[in-house]
């Protein structure tokens, strides 16, 4: 395996009982999401974002991982910022909502509450893949932003892609958290109705979506990515508080 390019390291800061697990979306990595922890430790929460296997690193790395290898290094950060922190919140970007509501209905006792950004959990189009495709990265109103994304995606890592949305998907009736659900209204990686598919499945019965109206896919360093750090701070305050984490 090749060495993770710089910029895309996973990234850990200490901080109060509020944990925030972030996870990264398929062929991106922790940079969509460095700025967010940053500010969110700031503001007193301990905050960890682990790289799955074979992300951040050279596209043909991507192939050589499976799914389930994924879901168990987000696991793995779960269980490390569980045993620091008394109360944890997920905060999950893209793909990585699909491993946040699976980790959040297979530990429902350490996980209070769920923050999902442009979730990216049902697509039919990777079985239309040509090997290699092009990478979909970078999908940012903004210019001058960079996630660090891979250029291009070997056809194995779409067909473990397509296995983990349908499998993953399975859990989400079981979630049962309060969910917080950040919506661009321009986003050209999620297929359309993707919110509203959700919505009719989770067993949460705290549910607010927010419309994003000046970002695309990426939205964490978008135009809108102050109101998302604000309103995720002020979620992962009140479902801390709820369950006595202070």
């Amino acid at each position: 395996m090749t060495a993770v390019r710089p910029g895309c390291e996973p990234f850990s800061f200490d901080g109060g009982p509020v944990g925030i697990l972030l996870l990264h979306g398929f062929t991106g990595n922790p940079a969509s999401l460095r700025r967010i922890g940053e500010w969110l430790a700031a503001r007193g929460h301990a905050v960890s974002c682990p790289l799955y296997p074979g992300h951040g690193r050279d596209w043909r790395d991507l192939g050589r991982h499976r799914w389930r290898e994924w879901v168990a290094e987000a696991e793995r950060a779960l269980g490390e910022l569980e045993t620091a922190c008394q109360g944890l919140v997920i905060l999950a970007l893209s793909f990585g909502s699909a491993i946040g509501l699976h980790l959040a209905a297979r530990h429902p006792d350490a996980v209070k509450g769920i923050v999902l950004i442009n979730p990216y959990l049902r697509d039919r189009r990777y079985w239309k893949a040509i090997p290699p495709v092009a990478g979909v990265g970078n999908d940012i109103r903004k210019p001058g932003e960079d996630e660090l994304p891979a250029e291009r995606i070997p056809v194995r890592a779409l067909l473990e892609l397509g296995t983990a949305l349908r499998t993953l998907g399975r859990d989400f009736p079981n979630v049962l958290q309060p969910l917080l659900v950040f919506e661009s209204t321009d986003d050209h990686v999620v297929p359309r109705g993707t919110v509203r598919w959700l919505m009719r499945r989770v067993g949460s019965e705290r549910t607010e979506v927010v419309p994003l109206p000046n970002s695309y896919h990426v939205a964490t360093l978008d135009h809108d990515a102050e109101l998302i750090f604000e309103r995720a701070h002020e979620f992962a305050e009140s479902v801390g508080a709820a369950h006595g984490a202070r």
